[in-house]
């Protein structure tokens, strides 16, 4: 990643100190702060101080750290909010507002009228389309390298 685009997105900024950003969470590597337009107050946005841009980008070392924070938010906007539960969500590429990678924690309340968000759900043709389509991911996720 080249420093201008470091140096240029508004998250890393915001990680840096030289942007304000209202800090929930911080770490050596990682670092949460409240959504400036949240789906519902408490919503978070959790990031890797390193720039970052999809979820395909993140070095393995920081993986651990991001899902860590991501786990405290989710039981800390719960514990704090009394909400009933929590969403957690990432977007890679489409609807990725900010050009860094970002773990939405959303806290969620029974009848909280959050539904649009969510896309229409189909059926696949058949069992043949469906091992099509597992088989390709499965070729596809064992050469994109190690897991775990």
């Amino acid at each position: 990643m080249s420093p201008d685009a470091a140096a240029g997105c508004l998250f890393c900024r915001i990680a840096r100190s030289e942007e304000p950003g209202a800090l929930v969470l911080g770490t050596r590597a990682v670092v949460a702060f409240l959504d400036h337009r949240p789906l519902f107050p408490g919503h978070c946005l959790v990031i890797p101080r390193e720039h970052v841009e999809t979820l395909g980008d993140l070095p393995a070392g920081l993986t651990a750290p991001l899902w860590d924070a991501v786990r405290v938010l989710a039981r800390a906007v719960e514990a704090a909010l009394g909400a009933d539960g929590s969403f957690v969500a990432v977007n890679n590429r489409v609807s990725q507002s900010v050009p860094h990678l970002h773990v939405h924690v959303v806290p969620r309340r029974r009848g909280d009228g959050l539904r649009g968000f969510f896309w229409p759900r189909g059926r696949y043709a058949g069992p043949a389309e469906m091992e099509d389509v597992r088989r390709r991911i499965a070729a596809a996720a064992d050469g994109a390298g190690p897991v775990g």
